[in-house]
């Protein structure tokens, strides 16, 4: 199991939750809607605060509080 991301401690109107990507525990991830197959680690554990838009995201959907 994961732990919990800063995405969702910060409250992001766009986190969407932990999301199995596969068949074992090692494939979950959390996702939101500017991440729909994975938030990078870098915002979700490190200090990215996500307030541009990341090189690899294919929208422009930015941390938002709720």
């Amino acid at each position: 199991m994961i732990g919990e991301s800063n995405c969702s401690m910060r409250k992001c109107v766009y986190f969407k939750g932990i999301k199995w990507f596969g068949e074992q525990e090692s494939s979950e991830d959390n996702y939101c809607e500017a991440f729909p197959k994975g938030i990078p680690s870098e915002i979700a554990y490190g200090d990215n605060l996500h307030l541009t838009k990341h090189p690899d995201q294919k929208n422009d959907i930015v941390f938002e509080k709720e």
